[in-house]
């Protein structure tokens, strides 16, 4: 069964609201930051166009509940700090995969994990799926960190299946049950 997606989530310092063009220019500050985009299947954007474009196909995609990304927006401050949100919904199978992004500014201050946390208990709690994958490459240290710290199980090593940037790139697979 397909539910409709909540275009918001809150967390004790977050709000993750659906993205929307009005953001455009704060997510592309973040997303035209090289150490950002360095290991995310974009280059750095250019262009403010090219996060309106971005944040078009996205909303397309949530349109027609095939994915959803949510801007991460600090509550205290109210700025945008990142993104997060299901790359891809498969209600068939009850699976999602999540992806995320922070601001160079806000890594290691536990936002990735606080927002990546509330995206599992909705996606659990709520949307009723038995599983969350997420796809990472093995040199990103600091992701992997997120997800051991939410107990995401290392399943294994997807070798060169993806091109990214020009190249064929390993990416690693975690998951998490609802059952785990």
């Amino acid at each position: 069964m397909i539910t409709e997606l909540q275009t918001e989530l809150q967390t004790g310092r977050l709000v993750l609201k659906k993205m929307s063009t009005a953001d455009a220019a704060s997510l592309f500050s973040i997303w035209s930051d090289p150490e950002v985009t360095r290991f995310m299947n974009i280059s750095s954007f250019s262009d403010e166009s090219q996060a309106v474009e971005m944040i078009e196909l996205l909303s397309s995609l949530a349109k027609e509940n095939q994915a959803i990304r949510y801007s991460i927006i600090e509550s205290k401050s109210g700025r945008i700090i990142g993104s997060c949100g299901y790359n891809m919904l498969d209600y068939d199978n009850a699976r999602t995969e999540i992806g995320y992004d922070l601001g160079r500014e806000f890594w290691g201050q536990g936002y990735a994990s606080e927002a990546i946390n509330a995206l599992t208990k909705y996606a659990f709690n709520t949307l009723g799926f038995n599983r969350i994958e997420a796809k990472v490459e093995p040199a990103n240290l600091n992701s992997i960190k997120v997800l051991q710290k939410l107990h995401f199980t290392l399943e294994g090593t997807l070798r060169q299946c993806e091109r990214s940037k020009g190249t064929f790139i390993d990416l690693c697979m975690y998951s998490k049950l609802a059952a785990d």
